[in-house]
């Protein structure tokens, strides 16, 4: 691990802040369970990585935005029905995220780090144009604390141990 190392947890951390169903917990942790004395750097490419699968999110929202607006102006149909053009959200957890965000704005984008509804709330902050700079600033706040806790948590385990 030392040997491909932040790399590794750089893109990891990336992908698994998309809409792809993939952890990057293990790979932090086991690159700082390896190299302690690396857990700030750990932290910081973790942390950019998923920030910026995030950030990828939350434009691929505003992108869907954009091109449903675009195919309604044209009068060309939209796949999915009316309904899927009056809001961004169609699923059970979409429409919690669309919920969450217009009740709290861009510091809901915190909870961007949660299983199931951090993905969407990054996309639905988009598709709603919450500004970027506090969206950017939310996410990576919340997706650090997260890292940082778990691996305070597995340093303090191994301190004791």
């Amino acid at each position: 691990m030392p040997e491909v190392g932040l790399g590794a947890v750089f893109l990891i951390s990336l992908l698994a802040s998309t809409l792809l169903p993939l952890g990057s917990e293990p790979a932090l942790l086991a690159y700082v369970a390896l190299t302690p004395a690396a857990v700030w750097s750990a932290l910081a490419v973790a942390t950019l990585g998923n920030t910026l699968g995030g950030v990828i999110t939350y434009w691929m929202g505003a992108a869907a935005k954009r091109a449903v607006a675009a195919a309604v102006k044209s009068s060309q149909p939209v796949s999915g029905g009316s309904e899927r053009v009056k809001g961004a959200a169609t699923g059970r957890w979409q429409k919690h995220a669309q919920s969450l965000a217009q009740r709290f704005g861009a510091p809901v984008l915190l909870l961007s780090w949660l299983p199931l509804i951090g993905d969407p709330l990054c996309g639905v902050a988009g598709w709603m144009r919450l500004p970027f700079g506090p969206c950017l600033f939310y996410i990576a706040l919340g997706k650090f604390a997260r890292y940082a806790l778990i691996c305070g948590v597995l340093l303090g385990f191994f301190a004791k141990s």
